[in-house]
Parts: structure tokens; sequence; C-alpha cells
């Protein structure tokens, strides 16, 4: 594959809020924040501690060096600091796990608000629900909910924050047993674009539709509360292969995603090219839902040759940590995304030198039932009618130089895909997407109502001040 980098590249958000930013205006939200806020919260100025970690994302190419990190204690003093920010104009960016690689999208020069104080796990056996602090990652919650034999609708790798995926869609091992994670949110602690302090379920018909796949256009999610659902031992893990069984991988992936009907099952395969080896190294993560997976589920995957196999009996915590999601922690990185209905043994790739350290396109077959576990309208996906699927494209690289390179690869073998296998009019997974995607791309026709309602709850577009796809 042929990449040729374009001039024609949309600045990510980064570049906008720095040229945007008012280091005045900045200065002076973080002093005001800092006067206006209770000792449960604090303000963390570079050269200090806990600013690092506050502004420290998994890909190096979405920090950004702030004026100050603010950790809210409460939502109550994240309202304040959120008036402050409104009245100055000042730009700022909110960070959960700090898992995305839109540059920007949850980094500033401005003020930075992490939200690792919030931090809690309450399981409530009566409800059987949990509410889980949106500075949490997924894995941390799945450890946390383990004793209690239960467990929730997350991510699928290590690292991953509550609070963007939860915002965004939310695949995991488990939708195919109950929905996205959309699909599983009962009610939001929502710290609304003037401050306010509201708790959104169904009964808010409209804002609890906004908040469903909306990331953050309508205010800062502190926490959720998620259903849960029992959880006992799984069988899983990985297995690689060498790339001369590419051909008897795909066949596998595509007998499976036509004839597999068992919503214990899932499976994620990925395709890795590694620029130190010059070589490829498909891989499958299987998983199913049980100590032991009845007999033909994956049989053809185990018959493949391999050079690693990882898989065995675990708890579902255990399974987590056994992804490579995070072998790439502290590049500089970039996903994109298309959406696939069927799937066929076409390869589309190929091993020559593409200037990446690291490229991988991630295909996640799902049963076409996926989308039927709610009949809650939700932002996204914005049509539960066919079982679309993501594919995730992702690049990593080391120098900064080639950042806007490696944007141009990535959205050309975007367009390729595209061509090739992707559903002309399936929506985008907002959590893969790129920066420059038109959100007409992943909203649809849910865009005019989504637009009203931002006018709505935020008139003064505070929100607008923060990175992210905007309505």
């Amino acid at each position: 594959m042929t990449v040729l980098c374009s001039l024609c590249v949309v600045l990510p958000w980064a570049v906008l809020s720095a040229a945007l930013a008012n280091p005045t205006s900045a200065a002076d939200a973080c002093q005001q924040i800092a006067a206006s806020v209770s000792n449960s919260s604090g303000v963390y100025y570079p050269g200090t501690l806990p600013y690092p970690r506050d502004v420290t994302h998994w890909a190096s190419s979405s920090s950004q060096n702030a004026t100050c990190s603010f950790e809210p204690g409460t939502a109550e003093d994240l309202g304040k600091a959120i008036n402050v920010i409104s009245a100055l104009r000042t730009p700022f960016a909110v960070k959960g796990g700090g898992h995305t690689t839109n540059p920007g999208f949850s980094s500033t020069t401005g003020v930075q608000i992490a939200l690792s104080r919030f931090s809690d796990v309450v399981y409530d056996q009566g409800s059987q629900t949990a509410t889980v602090g949106a500075g949490l990652t997924w894995d941390t919650v799945y450890a946390a909910l383990e004793p209690f034999g239960v467990n929730v609708v997350g991510a699928r790798g290590p690292g991953v924050g509550v609070g963007g995926l939860s915002l965004g869609g939310g695949y995991s091992y488990l939708t195919n047993q109950y929905g996205l994670t959309v699909d599983t949110v009962q009610a939001y602690e929502l710290v609304m674009p003037n401050g306010t302090v509201k708790n959104v379920t169904a009964q808010d018909q409209d804002l609890f539709f906004g908040l469903r796949g909306g990331l953050n256009n309508f205010g800062i999610v502190t926490r959720f509360t998620l259903r849960t659902f029992p959880q006992g031992q799984v069988w899983g893990g990985f297995i690689t292969y060498s790339p001369d069984n590419i051909g008897s991988l795909n066949q596998a992936i595509v007998n499976f995603a036509s004839n597999t009907t068992d919503p214990k099952a899932a499976l994620m395969i990925t395709y890795d090219y590694f620029l130190s080896r010059k070589s490829l190294g498909p891989s499958a993560l299987v998983f199913y839902d049980a100590p032991t997976p009845p007999s033909g589920v994956f049989d053809e995957f185990l018959a493949i040759p391999y050079l690693v196999k990882n898989v065995s009996t675990m708890s579902f915590p255990a399974l987590i940590q056994t992804s490579m999601a995070n072998a790439t922690y502290g590049s500089r990185a970039i996903f994109d995304t298309i959406s696939v209905l069927n799937y066929s043994t076409t390869f589309w790739g190929s091993s020559s030198t593409l200037g990446a350290e690291f490229v991988s396109y991630v295909v996640e077959p799902f049963l076409p039932s996926l989308y039927n576990h709610s009949s809650t309208p939700s932002a996204f996906p914005p049509t539960r009618a066919n079982g679309f699927t993501p594919l995730k494209i992702y690049y990593s690289w080391a120098n900064q130089t080639s950042d806007a390179a490696m944007h141009a690869a990535v959205q050309q073998s975007t367009l390729y895909l595209q061509t090739l296998a992707g559903a002309p009019q399936a929506p985008r997974y907002p959590n893969y997407a790129i920066f420059d995607t038109p959100v007409e791309m992943m909203y649809g026709d849910n865009l005019p109502k989504l637009r009203s309602l931002q006018r709505q709850v935020d008139p003064e577009h505070v929100m607008g001040l923060t990175g992210g796809f905007k309505f």
C-alpha cells in the first residue's frame, strides 16, 4: 500500500485549541477555580504533582501542556469550575481514562479537568446496578465487581476509560447478550453547562437520549449507573498466527460471522503490521462467557497452526488483562473506522513499509441482533435496523514530525477499506472515528434533534470551549 501525504488535512482540535487559548484567561481561570472550590478538589500547575498524571494520555500525541489541571472531588465543585470557565470563555478539556487518540479531544493548553477523583464503584444488589465514577478505567471496575459475582458491559482491553466509551456507544465482549454500554445505563450524574448538577434518567426523555451516545455535547458526566449481570468464570485469550495462515484465518472469520448464533461467543481479529519485523502478525482474541465453550464455536481458530496461544478458563478481569492493547502505550497514535455488514475472505492489506511503527486493522464481528437489546432511543446508533459492526484502523508512530503524514495515511486506508468492505449508509462509530469525520456520518437522521437539544441545554456554547465532535 503506497501512502501519499496531502496538504489537504483538516487541523485537529489540538492545533485549534492552542491557537484559541488565551494564556491570561486560562491563568485567571485556574486562580478563580482554586478560590471557589472546596478542599475536596485541587488545582495543580506544571512542576507539581499530580499535574503530569492529569495531562498524560494513552497516546502521547493526545497530550498537551495545560496552564493548570483541576481535579474536582465533587460534582458541585466541578459546576463551580464550569461557571468560571464559561464566564472567562477559557478553553478546557475533560479527561477520564485518557484513551482517545484524536488530538485535543480531551487535552488543552487551557484548563485540564481530570476526573480521577470520581473513582467510586458502588454495587446495589437490590436494584442490580453499579454506580461507577467517570474517572475509572473499565478493568478497575471489573475487578471491583468481581467479588459480588456480577459484571457490566464495558471495554475489551485494559486502560480504556469509563467516561469516553460510555458516552460514545460502547462495544463489549458482552454486547451480543446485553447490547452496547449505552443500552445498560440507567442514570447519569451530569454537571450541566450552566454548572447545575442533575441526575438524568429515562424520565428526562430528550437529555437521556442525547447522553446515550452523544459524547460531551451536553455537559460533563461524573457518574454512571449501569445495569449489572451475573458473571462467573470465562474462557478465552489470544492466539497469534504466522502470515502464511491468513487465508485460513479469513475463512474462519467468515464462517464464524455467518454461522455463529450463540450470544455468549465473541471474537476480535487483529491484523498487525510491525515495522521492526517488516511482517504481519494476525491474532484472534476469543471469548466465551462460560468456563468452557461448546464444541464447534471456535474449533476452526484452534485448528489453525499458531505461533503463540494463551487461551484458558479464567476470571473476566484476568481475561481483559490478556489483551495486548497497551503494547503501544505512550506512542503517537490515531484511530479511524468504517462500518461493515458482511465479511469476505479478501485480505485488505500488504506488508510493504508504511512508515508507521505499528499498523492494525481490527475486525469485530457481532451477531446481527446486537442492536435489539434496547428500544429506548439513543443518539448512537442512529439506526438499529441493520447489524453493522465497526472495523478499527489503528496507526502508531514515534515522531511528532510524522503526525500529518500518518493522519493522511490513516485517512487513505479508510477510503480504501470503505471501497472494499464498508457499508455505504452505515453509521461510523464515534469512539473510533478520526477527528475530521463529519458528524452526519455518525449520527445520521438524529442530528437535527441533537442540534436542537444542544441549543436548549447549552445556549452559551460552553461545551464548545472543549474538544470533541460537535453538533
